[in-house]
């Protein structure tokens, strides 16, 4: 403590721990936020993290649409990731790995059901 103040020294104060899993909650949003194309039938994507000290490594899984421009879409959600945990949790980024888990068809230029000849 300071003199008489009552004011704590910024090294007294203490530290503010972020859990995993609010970092995990926090990836998740901006994986879904990054994607141009959600299918109705794709699962929420899904987000996993390994934080040590001031650092978060990333694993996003999701789904999507398909056609569409795959690694296109995986550099978006890297890039949204690393951002939103940078701005909401003050966390440096490293490593977003981003595992596709399904492509759903879009509706437009199917085949049809059925036989084509």
């Amino acid at each position: 403590m300071r003199g008489g103040t009552g004011r704590v020294d910024p090294a007294e104060r203490g530290q503010t721990r972020i859990a995993d899993r609010v970092v995990a909650k926090i990836a998740a949003q901006a994986a879904k936020e990054a994607v141009d194309e959600r299918p109705d039938s794709a699962a929420p994507p899904r987000a996993t993290v390994t934080v040590h000290d001031d650092t978060a490594r990333v694993r996003v899984s999701l789904d999507l649409a398909y056609p569409c421009d795959i690694g296109r879409q995986c550099g978006s959600v890297r890039r949204r990731v690393t951002e939103r945990v940078r701005a909401l949790a003050g966390m440096e980024v490293p490593e977003v790995a981003v595992q596709v888990e399904r492509l759903h068809p879009s509706g437009a230029g199917t085949a049809p059901e059925g036989r084509i000849r």
